[in-house]
């Protein structure tokens, strides 16, 4: 179980300006990830160090985005002023995490605009739609040969400000938060809502706080 990558959701309208605002502020560049049919969302990924990744992600204008957990979630987040919307922990075998929640994870795929497909399980959107303090599960498909990061950077995620109760967060993985979260300090604040409140990167130009 390790930190997969973390999402920042908008709308399609700002995600321009929000891909453009937060490369500037930790001097990288995000790429084009590709939309994602089923679940109605597109999203543009920027790979970090350790095999971490960013995503902004927004809904498209798409029946998809209003039957499908992921599509309806992000919609939400943007909807109710976007910014950071989830993390989420992959996993080797999502299985277990099936069974504990007693159903089964919802396949996902995109095809990013270079032609390569990556393909991948997910499960727990319905809960962080609840509590946005959790992370959902993500299991990526041996026929992904290239995972997100893929390319990285020197930019790396240094620590997370989160609002929330780290005990039922640990319930919910089944292990301590920083089993899931190696490396990588989490800051324990008071916040509107439980979830992410900013996020700390180390660049070669310094800290950078992104909220």
């Amino acid at each position: 179980m390790r930190l997969d990558h973390l999402s920042y959701s908008c709308t399609t309208a700002e995600i321009a300006d929000v891909i453009q605002r937060i490369g500037g502020d930790l001097g990288a560049t995000f790429v084009d990830g590709g939309r994602h049919p089923s679940f109605g969302t597109r999203n543009f990924i920027l790979p970090l160090a350790h095999g971490c990744y960013v995503e902004v992600v927004s809904a498209l204008d798409h029946p998809a985005a209003e039957k499908a957990p992921f599509g309806r979630a992000v919609a939400a987040s943007a909807a109710d002023g976007g910014g950071w919307f989830s993390w989420v922990v992959a996993v080797d075998d999502i299985s277990p995490v099936e069974g504990r929640l007693g159903r089964e994870a919802r396949a996902g795929h995109r095809i990013r605009p270079d032609g390569v497909e990556l393909t991948w399980k997910q499960i727990g959107i319905l809960n962080v739609m609840e509590d946005p303090q959790l992370p959902f599960f993500v299991e990526w498909s041996c026929q992904t040969t290239e995972h997100p990061s893929a390319g990285g950077s020197t930019v790396a995620i240094d620590r997370i400000e989160m609002s929330g109760d780290p005990d039922a967060i640990a319930d919910w993985l089944g292990t301590g938060v920083s089993a899931a979260l190696e490396g990588i300090t989490v800051e324990w604040v008071d916040g509107e809502e439980p979830g992410i409140v900013a996020v700390w990167f180390a660049t070669p130009h310094g800290s950078v706080r992104i909220d």
